[in-house]
């Protein structure tokens, strides 16, 4: 049954900005919100959502309730490249001229995908190999190969956002770079209204994945830790995340978040003294995930690789506080205590 949250429809959330819950296939966050923002000449888009064969009919239907539709929209500002963010803005672009607005430091991810031509996640792969993992990195890559990818999903935007103020008409935004859930994210504070738009950043309910994309780490958790710290240096703001419902304080959130993980990371690291000298996996399977505190074997193979990634992510900001150490060998990192 669909969360109260992710019910259809254009649900007012401010003066002139509306929540639109469009469907995601197959995924247990069962939606994602884009927020149209009323104009003097239309509307604009905060994300543009993954573009499936009803998206647009859901959209329209949506914005049939306030007056418009989707050829109103002229411009979308996409927090981060991923696809149930990304890819429908390219589509509303192709028939409908909207312009799309996406952070400069996304350019090496958009890249990376239009050489892959699929939607293998090498990066992921690549980490997995370094926790000591081969069966979940290969399940992965099948299930990538057997997906449909379509290339024109992933054309490039019309501009390369920097930090700093957003021109739509009747909003006064900031566009913050936010790097963690991926190296581009950026969020949007609203200097009037009292709201930000979260993206993936700050969830009310869930922790977002930390690195998933493609290039290199750049010691992910690290940077989404500061990310969220840097929050805590703006007004109090009522949270529009992409994800979950709306109405939660930002600030509380992100304390609880960076609580959460420093939880998360003496866990990590008790977990290294109690196994001895491990690879990023074996911590891993001896951690529980998700609020249930599911063993690792219970997960999927997506969520295996989710999880063994996040391992790694927490492992190596621990080794960058000098709290443990690492030795490679033949590309496989072990743990240990300092």
């Amino acid at each position: 049954m669909t969360s109260e949250w992710a019910e259809a429809g254009a649900h007012r959330v401010a003066e002139g900005v509306h929540r639109i819950p469009l469907e995601m296939p197959q995924d247990g966050l069962r939606a994602i919100n884009v927020y149209a923002l009323e104009t003097d000449n239309g509307l604009a888009l905060i994300d543009g959502g993954w573009h499936r064969p009803s998206t647009h009919h859901e959209l329209s239907a949506a914005l049939t309730q306030i007056g418009y539709s989707p050829a109103d929209i002229h411009d979308i500002y996409v927090t981060h490249v991923h696809r149930d963010h990304y890819t429908f803005a390219v589509e509303l672009r192709r028939r409908h001229g909207s312009r799309i607005h996406l952070g400069r430091a996304e350019a090496p991810g958009i890249a990376a995908i239009a050489r892959l031509e699929s939607n293998v996640p090498e990066s992921s792969i690549r980490e997995l190999h370094r926790a000591g993992d081969t069966v979940i990195a290969e399940q992965a890559r099948r299930r990538a190969i057997a997906e449909p990818f379509a290339p024109d999903d992933w054309e490039q935007p019309d501009i390369w956002l920097s930090p700093g103020p957003v021109d739509i008409a009747g909003h006064s935004l900031i566009a913050t770079h936010t790097p963690g859930h991926t190296k581009g994210h950026m969020i949007f504070h609203d200097l009037d209204r009292g709201v930000c738009y979260t993206g993936d950043h700050v969830l009310p309910t869930i922790t977002p994945s930390i690195g998933f994309e493609l290039g290199n780490w750049e010691l992910p958790l690290g940077q989404y830790l500061r990310s969220l710290t840097l929050m805590l240096d703006e007004p109090e703001r009522v949270m529009l995340p992409a994800h979950g419902p709306a109405g939660t304080h930002v600030h509380a959130r992100c304390l609880e978040l960076l609580e959460h993980h420093d939880h998360r990371l003496n866990q990590t690291r008790n977990a290294v003294a109690r196994l001895g000298p491990s690879t990023g996996l074996r911590v891993a399977q001896a951690l529980t995930w998700t609020r249930r505190e599911r063993v690792f074997d219970a997960l999927d193979s997506f969520n295996q690789m989710v999880a063994t990634c996040e391992t790694l992510a927490h492992l190596d900001v621990l080794v960058d506080r000098d709290l443990l150490s690492v030795a490679t060998k033949d590309g496989v990192d072990v743990f240990s205590m300092s």
